[in-house]
Protein backbone atom coordinates (compact mmCIF):
# COMPACT_ATOMS: atom_id res chain seq x y z
CA UNK A 1 0.00 0.00 0.00
CA UNK A 2 2.88 2.98 0.78
CA UNK A 3 4.08 2.43 -2.91
CA UNK A 4 0.59 3.53 -3.73
CA UNK A 5 0.24 6.24 -1.16
CA UNK A 6 3.57 7.48 -2.21
CA UNK A 7 2.60 8.32 -5.68
CA UNK A 8 1.28 12.09 -5.91
CA UNK A 9 -1.60 10.97 -8.33
CA UNK A 10 -2.90 7.93 -6.88
CA UNK A 11 -2.62 9.58 -3.67
CA UNK A 12 -5.26 12.36 -4.78
CA UNK A 13 -7.58 9.78 -6.58
CA UNK A 14 -7.11 8.11 -2.67
CA UNK A 15 -8.30 11.34 -1.07
CA UNK A 16 -10.58 12.74 -3.89
CA UNK A 17 -12.76 9.26 -3.28
CA UNK A 18 -12.34 9.03 0.45
CA UNK A 19 -14.29 12.45 0.36
CA UNK A 20 -16.85 11.92 -2.27
CA UNK A 21 -17.52 8.66 0.27
CA UNK A 22 -18.32 11.09 2.89
CA UNK A 23 -20.26 13.07 0.69
CA UNK A 24 -22.59 9.79 0.28
CA UNK A 25 -22.58 9.38 4.18
CA UNK A 26 -20.76 5.71 3.77
CA UNK A 27 -19.30 5.27 7.03
CA UNK A 28 -17.70 8.44 7.59
CA UNK A 29 -15.70 7.17 11.47
CA UNK A 30 -13.67 4.66 9.57
CA UNK A 31 -13.07 6.98 6.62
CA UNK A 32 -11.68 9.08 9.18
CA UNK A 33 -9.25 6.53 10.27
CA UNK A 34 -8.14 5.73 7.03
CA UNK A 35 -7.69 8.90 6.27
CA UNK A 36 -5.35 9.58 8.95
CA UNK A 37 -4.21 6.23 8.44
CA UNK A 38 -3.04 6.36 4.90
CA UNK A 39 -2.71 10.55 3.84
CA UNK A 40 0.25 10.95 6.78
CA UNK A 41 2.24 13.56 5.20
CA UNK A 42 0.51 14.64 2.27
CA UNK A 43 1.27 18.14 -0.10
CA UNK A 44 -0.84 21.15 1.30
CA UNK A 45 -1.24 21.92 -2.69
CA UNK A 46 -2.17 18.28 -3.82
CA UNK A 47 -5.22 19.25 -0.81
CA UNK A 48 -5.92 22.27 -2.89
CA UNK A 49 -5.79 20.18 -5.96
CA UNK A 50 -8.23 17.65 -4.78
CA UNK A 51 -10.48 20.27 -3.66
CA UNK A 52 -10.72 22.34 -7.14
CA UNK A 53 -11.12 19.03 -8.78
CA UNK A 54 -14.16 18.20 -6.74
CA UNK A 55 -16.09 21.60 -7.41
CA UNK A 56 -14.90 21.22 -11.17
CA UNK A 57 -16.32 17.55 -11.12
CA UNK A 58 -20.28 18.82 -10.18
CA UNK A 59 -19.64 18.53 -6.52
CA UNK A 60 -21.67 21.35 -5.23
CA UNK A 61 -19.75 24.12 -3.49
CA UNK A 62 -22.51 23.84 -0.58
CA UNK A 63 -21.65 20.36 -0.03
CA UNK A 64 -17.71 21.16 0.11
CA UNK A 65 -19.09 23.26 2.53
CA UNK A 66 -20.15 20.76 4.59
CA UNK A 67 -17.24 18.03 4.05
CA UNK A 68 -14.74 21.12 4.78
CA UNK A 69 -14.67 20.68 8.54
CA UNK A 70 -14.33 17.10 8.53
CA UNK A 71 -11.66 16.01 5.94
CA UNK A 72 -9.93 19.05 7.26
CA UNK A 73 -9.87 17.84 10.99
CA UNK A 74 -8.40 14.45 9.30
CA UNK A 75 -5.80 16.29 7.49
CA UNK A 76 -4.89 18.75 10.74
CA UNK A 77 -1.36 17.53 11.70
CA UNK A 78 -0.80 15.32 8.64
CA UNK A 79 -0.07 17.78 6.02
CA UNK A 80 3.76 18.27 4.29
CA UNK A 81 5.50 21.60 4.65
CA UNK A 82 9.06 20.68 3.75
CA UNK A 83 8.83 22.52 0.61
CA UNK A 84 6.66 25.60 1.91
CA UNK A 85 8.94 28.69 1.48
CA UNK A 86 10.07 31.03 4.51
CA UNK A 87 7.90 33.78 5.34
CA UNK A 88 9.46 37.32 5.91
CA UNK A 89 8.88 39.68 8.53
CA UNK A 90 6.51 42.28 7.60
CA UNK A 91 5.37 40.15 4.36
CA UNK A 92 1.17 40.33 4.36
CA UNK A 93 1.07 36.10 5.58
CA UNK A 94 3.56 37.02 8.10
CA UNK A 95 0.59 39.73 9.48
CA UNK A 96 -2.08 36.95 8.67
CA UNK A 97 -0.39 34.34 10.60
CA UNK A 98 0.30 36.98 14.03
CA UNK A 99 -2.81 37.83 13.94
CA UNK A 100 -4.24 34.02 13.66
CA UNK A 101 -1.69 34.02 16.81
CA UNK A 102 -3.97 36.40 18.60
CA UNK A 103 -7.42 35.12 17.70
CA UNK A 104 -5.91 31.77 19.81
CA UNK A 105 -5.04 33.51 22.53
CA UNK A 106 -8.57 34.78 22.29
CA UNK A 107 -10.19 31.37 22.28
CA UNK A 108 -7.64 30.43 24.81
CA UNK A 109 -9.18 32.39 27.16
CA UNK A 110 -12.89 31.24 26.10
CA UNK A 111 -12.08 28.12 26.86
CA UNK A 112 -10.62 29.07 30.60
CA UNK A 113 -14.13 30.26 31.07
CA UNK A 114 -15.97 27.75 29.48
CA UNK A 115 -14.43 25.40 32.05
CA UNK A 116 -15.05 27.26 34.70
CA UNK A 117 -18.85 27.62 34.22
CA UNK A 118 -19.15 24.12 34.18
CA UNK A 119 -17.29 23.25 37.50
CA UNK A 120 -19.72 25.81 38.72
CA UNK A 121 -22.30 23.92 37.66
CA UNK A 122 -21.20 20.48 38.64
CA UNK A 123 -21.21 22.20 42.59
CA UNK A 124 -24.14 24.91 42.39
CA UNK A 125 -26.56 24.63 39.55
CA UNK A 126 -28.14 27.68 40.30
CA UNK A 127 -25.60 30.24 40.76
CA UNK A 128 -25.96 33.44 38.65
CA UNK A 129 -22.74 34.39 36.51
CA UNK A 130 -22.92 37.58 34.95
CA UNK A 131 -19.34 38.15 35.52
CA UNK A 132 -18.58 35.07 33.00
CA UNK A 133 -21.21 36.60 30.76
CA UNK A 134 -19.35 39.65 30.75
CA UNK A 135 -15.76 38.07 30.31
CA UNK A 136 -17.33 35.81 27.25
CA UNK A 137 -19.35 39.04 26.04
CA UNK A 138 -16.26 41.17 25.90
CA UNK A 139 -14.10 38.07 24.38
CA UNK A 140 -16.36 37.42 21.38
CA UNK A 141 -16.67 41.47 20.62
CA UNK A 142 -13.04 41.32 19.91
CA UNK A 143 -12.98 37.85 17.67
CA UNK A 144 -15.67 39.96 15.32
CA UNK A 145 -12.26 41.62 14.66
CA UNK A 146 -11.45 38.55 12.41
CA UNK A 147 -13.98 40.16 10.06
CA UNK A 148 -11.16 42.27 8.85
CA UNK A 149 -8.93 39.19 8.58
CA UNK A 150 -11.36 37.82 5.81
CA UNK A 151 -12.06 40.73 4.22
CA UNK A 152 -8.22 41.21 3.60
CA UNK A 153 -8.47 37.57 2.13
CA UNK A 154 -11.48 38.07 0.08
CA UNK A 155 -11.09 41.11 -1.87
CA UNK A 156 -6.94 41.48 -1.65
CA UNK A 157 -5.85 38.08 -1.75
CA UNK A 158 -8.64 35.41 -3.52
CA UNK A 159 -8.43 37.88 -7.11
CA UNK A 160 -4.70 36.86 -7.16
CA UNK A 161 -5.47 33.18 -6.92
CA UNK A 162 -8.61 33.17 -9.36
CA UNK A 163 -6.52 34.99 -11.58
CA UNK A 164 -4.31 31.54 -11.76
CA UNK A 165 -7.27 29.63 -12.30
CA UNK A 166 -7.30 28.63 -8.32
CA UNK A 167 -10.78 29.23 -7.86
CA UNK A 168 -12.35 26.08 -6.00
CA UNK A 169 -10.82 27.19 -2.17
CA UNK A 170 -11.08 30.54 -2.51
CA UNK A 171 -14.81 29.96 -2.82
CA UNK A 172 -14.93 27.49 -0.11
CA UNK A 173 -13.48 29.87 2.27
CA UNK A 174 -15.69 32.82 2.05
CA UNK A 175 -18.40 30.40 2.48
CA UNK A 176 -16.94 29.07 5.96
CA UNK A 177 -16.02 33.31 6.83
CA UNK A 178 -19.92 34.12 6.75
CA UNK A 179 -21.02 30.79 8.63
CA UNK A 180 -18.03 31.90 11.45
CA UNK A 181 -19.19 36.04 11.33
CA UNK A 182 -22.49 34.43 11.51
CA UNK A 183 -21.68 32.23 14.65
CA UNK A 184 -20.10 35.03 16.34
CA UNK A 185 -22.93 37.68 15.73
CA UNK A 186 -24.75 34.83 17.01
CA UNK A 187 -22.71 33.80 20.30
CA UNK A 188 -22.91 38.00 20.89
CA UNK A 189 -26.68 38.26 20.77
CA UNK A 190 -27.43 35.23 22.61
CA UNK A 191 -24.61 36.42 25.32
CA UNK A 192 -26.31 39.84 25.42
CA UNK A 193 -29.71 38.25 26.51
CA UNK A 194 -27.67 36.00 29.00
CA UNK A 195 -27.61 38.58 31.88
CA UNK A 196 -29.28 36.34 35.12
CA UNK A 197 -28.62 33.07 33.88
CA UNK A 198 -28.15 30.06 36.31
CA UNK A 199 -24.63 28.07 35.93
CA UNK A 200 -26.31 25.66 34.21
CA UNK A 201 -28.42 27.47 31.77
CA UNK A 202 -24.65 29.01 30.63
CA UNK A 203 -23.32 25.44 30.23
CA UNK A 204 -26.42 24.79 27.63
CA UNK A 205 -25.66 28.14 26.19
CA UNK A 206 -21.67 27.01 25.75
CA UNK A 207 -22.19 23.91 24.37
CA UNK A 208 -24.91 24.78 21.83
CA UNK A 209 -23.81 28.35 20.92
CA UNK A 210 -20.17 29.58 22.40
CA UNK A 211 -18.19 26.05 21.78
CA UNK A 212 -19.15 25.72 18.38
CA UNK A 213 -18.72 29.14 17.75
CA UNK A 214 -14.85 29.64 18.65
CA UNK A 215 -14.23 26.80 17.32
CA UNK A 216 -15.12 28.36 13.76
CA UNK A 217 -12.54 30.53 14.30
CA UNK A 218 -10.00 27.97 15.16
CA UNK A 219 -10.81 25.69 12.50
CA UNK A 220 -10.25 28.30 9.65
CA UNK A 221 -6.79 28.86 11.59
CA UNK A 222 -5.57 25.67 10.43
CA UNK A 223 -7.20 25.59 7.45
CA UNK A 224 -5.06 29.08 6.50
CA UNK A 225 -1.83 27.63 8.18
CA UNK A 226 -1.93 24.20 6.89
CA UNK A 227 -3.05 24.88 3.02
CA UNK A 228 -4.21 28.23 2.10
CA UNK A 229 -0.87 30.51 3.21
CA UNK A 230 1.58 27.98 2.30
CA UNK A 231 0.26 27.50 -1.37
CA UNK A 232 -0.57 31.60 -1.79
CA UNK A 233 3.62 31.65 -1.09
CA UNK A 234 3.90 29.68 -3.81
CA UNK A 235 1.65 31.44 -6.11
CA UNK A 236 2.03 35.00 -5.67
CA UNK A 237 4.88 36.79 -6.96
CA UNK A 238 6.65 39.44 -4.37
CA UNK A 239 5.36 42.29 -6.30
CA UNK A 240 1.98 40.77 -6.05
CA UNK A 241 2.11 40.26 -2.18
CA UNK A 242 3.66 44.25 -2.15
CA UNK A 243 0.28 45.02 -4.04
CA UNK A 244 -1.77 42.88 -1.34
CA UNK A 245 0.45 45.21 1.43
CA UNK A 246 -0.07 48.40 -0.01
CA UNK A 247 -4.05 48.12 0.22
CA UNK A 248 -4.40 46.35 3.60
CA UNK A 249 -4.58 49.61 5.56
CA UNK A 250 -7.57 50.19 3.21
CA UNK A 251 -9.50 47.67 5.18
CA UNK A 252 -7.13 47.18 8.42
CA UNK A 253 -5.97 44.50 11.04
CA UNK A 254 -7.43 41.70 13.39
CA UNK A 255 -6.03 42.43 16.76
CA UNK A 256 -2.36 42.61 15.82
CA UNK A 257 -0.54 46.09 14.29
CA UNK A 258 2.30 45.28 12.49
CA UNK A 259 5.61 47.16 13.04
CA UNK A 260 7.99 45.00 10.83
CA UNK A 261 8.71 46.78 7.10
CA UNK A 262 8.82 44.50 4.33
CA UNK A 263 10.11 45.50 1.11
CA UNK A 264 12.35 42.80 -1.20
CA UNK A 265 15.12 43.72 -3.39
CA UNK A 266 12.94 41.82 -6.58
CA UNK A 267 9.82 44.83 -5.69
CA UNK A 268 9.60 48.03 -7.40
CA UNK A 269 7.45 50.15 -5.54
CA UNK A 270 6.55 52.52 -8.10
CA UNK A 271 4.70 49.52 -10.19
CA UNK A 272 1.00 49.54 -9.27
CA UNK A 273 -0.61 46.04 -10.40
CA UNK A 274 -3.95 47.24 -10.10
CA UNK A 275 -4.35 51.08 -10.96
CA UNK A 276 -2.95 51.68 -15.14
CA UNK A 277 -3.35 55.70 -14.81
CA UNK A 278 -4.47 57.16 -18.43
CA UNK A 279 -3.74 60.73 -18.77
CA UNK A 280 -5.50 62.86 -21.74
CA UNK A 281 -8.70 64.09 -22.20
CA UNK A 282 -11.94 62.28 -21.87
CA UNK A 283 -14.28 63.64 -24.61
CA UNK A 284 -18.16 63.35 -24.06
CA UNK A 285 -20.88 64.81 -26.19
CA UNK A 286 -21.80 67.89 -23.78
CA UNK A 287 -18.13 68.78 -22.70
CA UNK A 288 -14.62 67.19 -21.75
CA UNK A 289 -13.02 66.62 -18.73
CA UNK A 290 -9.21 65.94 -17.77
CA UNK A 291 -8.46 62.54 -15.81
CA UNK A 292 -8.26 64.41 -12.34
CA UNK A 293 -11.14 66.66 -12.97
CA UNK A 294 -13.23 63.36 -13.64
CA UNK A 295 -11.46 61.44 -10.89
CA UNK A 296 -12.42 64.02 -8.81
CA UNK A 297 -15.85 64.77 -9.85
CA UNK A 298 -16.74 61.32 -9.65
CA UNK A 299 -15.09 60.92 -5.93
CA UNK A 300 -17.27 63.96 -4.81
CA UNK A 301 -20.72 62.96 -5.70
CA UNK A 302 -22.07 61.77 -2.28
CA UNK A 303 -22.70 58.11 -3.72
CA UNK A 304 -20.78 54.78 -3.54
CA UNK A 305 -20.19 53.86 -7.47
CA UNK A 306 -18.83 50.63 -8.78
CA UNK A 307 -19.04 49.75 -12.47
CA UNK A 308 -19.03 45.99 -13.94
CA UNK A 309 -18.11 45.70 -17.54
CA UNK A 310 -21.09 43.69 -20.04
CA UNK A 311 -18.02 40.56 -19.35
CA UNK A 312 -19.24 40.80 -15.82
CA UNK A 313 -16.01 41.78 -14.50
CA UNK A 314 -15.49 45.21 -11.86
CA UNK A 315 -13.91 47.87 -13.84
CA UNK A 316 -14.17 51.15 -11.75
CA UNK A 317 -15.54 51.92 -8.09
CA UNK A 318 -15.17 55.58 -6.74
CA UNK A 319 -12.86 56.47 -3.49
CA UNK A 320 -14.27 59.38 -2.20
CA UNK A 321 -15.57 60.00 1.99
CA UNK A 322 -19.18 58.75 1.31
CA UNK A 323 -17.92 54.89 0.27
CA UNK A 324 -19.94 52.35 2.20
CA UNK A 325 -18.87 48.98 1.34
CA UNK A 326 -15.43 47.96 1.21
CA UNK A 327 -13.92 48.46 -2.55
CA UNK A 328 -10.61 47.86 -2.87
CA UNK A 329 -8.27 47.76 -6.09
CA UNK A 330 -7.55 44.09 -6.01
CA UNK A 331 -11.05 43.69 -6.94
CA UNK A 332 -10.51 45.19 -10.48
CA UNK A 333 -11.13 42.42 -13.14
CA UNK A 334 -12.16 40.00 -11.15
CA UNK A 335 -15.50 39.02 -12.05
CA UNK A 336 -18.17 40.13 -9.66
CA UNK A 337 -19.55 37.34 -8.73
CA UNK A 338 -16.50 36.59 -7.23
CA UNK A 339 -17.10 39.65 -5.20
CA UNK A 340 -20.18 38.86 -3.19
CA UNK A 341 -20.64 35.99 -1.03
CA UNK A 342 -21.37 31.95 -2.13
CA UNK A 343 -25.04 32.29 -0.84
CA UNK A 344 -25.87 35.82 -2.78
CA UNK A 345 -24.65 34.85 -6.40
CA UNK A 346 -27.52 33.27 -7.49
CA UNK A 347 -29.16 36.89 -6.95
CA UNK A 348 -25.88 38.66 -8.59
CA UNK A 349 -26.61 36.35 -11.85
CA UNK A 350 -30.62 36.32 -11.52
CA UNK A 351 -29.92 40.70 -12.03
CA UNK A 352 -26.88 40.13 -14.61
CA UNK A 353 -29.28 38.05 -16.61
CA UNK A 354 -32.53 40.16 -16.43
CA UNK A 355 -30.60 43.38 -17.22
CA UNK A 356 -28.44 41.35 -19.93
CA UNK A 357 -32.05 40.18 -21.48
CA UNK A 358 -33.93 43.54 -21.05
CA UNK A 359 -36.51 42.05 -19.01
CA UNK A 360 -35.32 44.35 -16.32
CA UNK A 361 -34.00 48.30 -15.84
CA UNK A 362 -33.43 48.76 -12.26
CA UNK A 363 -32.78 46.15 -9.31
CA UNK A 364 -33.28 48.31 -5.81
CA UNK A 365 -32.83 47.02 -2.78
CA UNK A 366 -32.40 48.89 0.83
CA UNK A 367 -30.82 47.73 4.14
CA UNK A 368 -30.28 48.71 7.57
CA UNK A 369 -27.06 49.14 8.82
CA UNK A 370 -26.86 49.51 12.46
CA UNK A 371 -28.25 53.43 13.04
CA UNK A 372 -27.33 53.83 8.98
CA UNK A 373 -30.71 54.03 6.56
CA UNK A 374 -28.36 52.48 2.90
CA UNK A 375 -30.44 52.35 -0.15
CA UNK A 376 -28.53 50.28 -2.99
CA UNK A 377 -29.53 50.24 -6.53
CA UNK A 378 -27.88 48.34 -9.76
CA UNK A 379 -28.87 49.70 -13.14
CA UNK A 380 -28.04 48.42 -16.78
CA UNK A 381 -25.97 50.47 -19.15
CA UNK A 382 -26.61 50.79 -22.81
CA UNK A 383 -25.44 52.21 -26.04
CA UNK A 384 -27.29 54.44 -28.34
CA UNK A 385 -28.39 51.51 -30.13
CA UNK A 386 -29.81 49.68 -26.75
CA UNK A 387 -27.00 47.41 -26.53
CA UNK A 388 -25.96 45.75 -23.09
CA UNK A 389 -22.37 47.69 -21.57
CA UNK A 390 -22.27 46.77 -18.06
CA UNK A 391 -24.34 47.47 -14.84
CA UNK A 392 -23.70 49.96 -12.75
CA UNK A 393 -24.33 50.13 -8.53
CA UNK A 394 -25.14 53.12 -6.40
CA UNK A 395 -24.93 53.09 -2.66
CA UNK A 396 -26.22 55.78 -0.43
CA UNK A 397 -26.43 56.50 2.73
CA UNK A 398 -29.86 58.25 3.07
CA UNK A 399 -30.18 58.01 6.67
CA UNK A 400 -29.98 61.89 7.00
CA UNK A 401 -32.02 62.60 3.96
CA UNK A 402 -34.57 60.66 5.51
CA UNK A 403 -34.90 62.82 8.61
CA UNK A 404 -35.08 66.18 6.64
CA UNK A 405 -38.56 68.28 7.42
CA UNK A 406 -39.75 71.48 6.31
CA UNK A 407 -37.93 73.66 3.85
CA UNK A 408 -34.62 75.54 3.71
CA UNK A 409 -34.52 78.39 1.75
CA UNK A 410 -32.06 79.94 3.11
CA UNK A 411 -28.13 79.39 2.42
CA UNK A 412 -26.80 77.11 5.12
CA UNK A 413 -23.55 75.18 4.35
CA UNK A 414 -23.40 71.57 4.74
CA UNK A 415 -20.73 70.15 7.56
Amino acid sequence: MSELINNSENRKELLKHMILQLHKGEAPEAIKVQLTNLLKGIPYDEVVEVEQELIKEGLPVEEVLKLCDIHAMVLDGNIDHSTAKDIPAGHPVDTFKKENRELEKQVLQLKSIFESVKNIASSNADEILDDSVMKMLSIFNSLMDVDKHYRRKENLLFPFLESKGITGPPTVMWGKHDETRASLKNAIEVLHNSQGATATELVDIITIVLEPASKSVTDMIMKEDEILFPMSMDELTDQEWYDVLQQTNEIGYCLFDPTDEWLPESVDPTIDLRNEFAGGIVRLPSGSFNIEELSALLNTLPVDITFVDKNDKVKFFTQGEHRIFDRNRAILGRDVRMCHPPHSMHIVDQILNDFKSGKEKAAPFWIQMGPKFIYITYLPLRDKDNNYLGTIEFSQDLTELRALEGEQRLLSYGK
